[in-house]
């Protein structure tokens, strides 16, 4: 049996809270619920990302289906949340729980702040006995706001708590070589956080409501991975799924954790957006991705710099062939750094302990 994990991130998808004709699937969200209260009640700390509230709101008012494209998803969002959050209330209230809700967009992880702050409320209702529930907060989210889907909010939420593991659950039992609608195609049990190769496998194919499927699934499983949690892909729609991955059984696929990343380096690790440029010469990207020794980027490696970016702004670092190989934060503002540019013994532009490659 698999070491039970302290720490976890359940993501369910739209296509397990739904019936086929978009409706909430209340029997099955009611067995996930009992699920979920079981595994809170043996001591696991947990949260639940959840999808679903644009299916419910379509529910209540389908002929919002006719209204235009971001207006109707911010308008069903609007309403379906509320039908959604009545229902975790109601089920995790059977279980002498309670589940509090978070809305997010992607400002509230791009700002250092609102991410502390959202790490220090959800910290706090882990200790108790509350179940936090969040959801995209698709009301006022819009293009530049939008994540991928739920997959990359359950991705952050499981990097910023420390999370051991995230469950993905969807409406396949998870990474098949082959179609999952092939009853031959294998199951694949196990996925290293660094092999790309297993992306061929995937079928061109995405959830009938959701906006992701299996290719964004993959790629967050192992940017998950890579900073420390494991990631188990599977079918939430099987009978008391979550507890038997939890267990290592059942059919599932695993994306196993690597070890030692600091909280910093998570959070930089999301962030797509950079105050400012800082291109290397090749020794340079040599050195920072060499993964056996630990080097900082130093004023002597970088050709030239972009932005008027000051201390603690965002650096994206880019390489001689313009690939980008990571991001930093800066120790000193533009002005210093080009007097800097080229120099020998001058003081780190981006310590180690600011820096994550990719």
């Amino acid at each position: 049996m698999q070491q039970p994990y302290a720490k976890i991130v359940v993501k369910i998808g739209t296509n397990v809270l739904t019936r086929a004709d978009g409706s909430l699937d209340i029997t099955n969200i009611s067995h996930l619920v009992d699920q979920l209260a079981t595994l809170k009640k043996q001591g696991t700390q947990l949260v639940l990302v959840s999808s679903g509230a644009v299916g419910a709101g379509r529910e209540l008012l389908p002929a919002a289906d006719q209204l235009e494209g971001v207006v109707r998803r911010q308008m069903l969002s609007a309403i379906g949340q509320v039908r959604l959050m009545e229902l975790y209330r109601q089920l995790f209230a059977g279980h002498q729980l309670l589940c509090g809700q978070i809305l997010a967009t992607k400002e509230d992880f791009r700002d250092r702040q609102h991410y502390l702050n959202m790490r220090n409320c959800l910290e706090a209702m882990l200790h108790e006995r509350i179940v936090p529930v969040l959801n995209e907060n698709d009301a006022v989210a819009i293009t530049e706001l939008m994540f991928t889907d739920n997959d990359e909010l359950a991705s952050l939420v499981t990097a910023m708590l420390n999370a051991d593991a995230l469950v993905i659950l969807s409406s396949v039992d998870g990474l098949f070589a082959g179609s999952p609608n092939d009853p031959n195609a294998r199951l694949i049990a196990e996925v290293d956080a660094e092999d790309e190769s297993v992306l061929a496998h995937i079928a061109p194919v995405k959830s009938s409501f959701g906006r992701g499927g299996m290719d964004t699934k993959l790629r967050m499983a192992q940017q998950t991975a890579r900073l420390g949690a494991d990631v188990i892909l599977a079918n939430g729609q099987r009978p008391d799924i979550l507890l038997q991955v939890l267990a290592g059984e059942g059919p599932r696929t695993r994306v196993k954790a690597r070890n030692g990343v600091s909280n910093v380096k998570k959070w930089l690790a999301h962030q797509p957006d950079a105050k400012g440029k800082v291109f290397v010469n090749a020794a340079a990207k040599e050195a920072l991705l060499n993964s056996q020794s630990v080097n900082s980027l130093l004023p002597i490696g970088v050709t030239h710099l972009e932005g008027d970016f000051q201390k603690g702004d965002l650096l994206r670092i880019i390489g001689p062939n313009k690939e980008a190989i990571g991001l930093g934060i800066a120790q000193y503002g533009a002005g210093e750094a080009q007097d800097c540019l080229g120099k020998k013994g001058q003081k780190a532009l981006v310590h180690y302990d600011y820096l994550v490659v990719f």
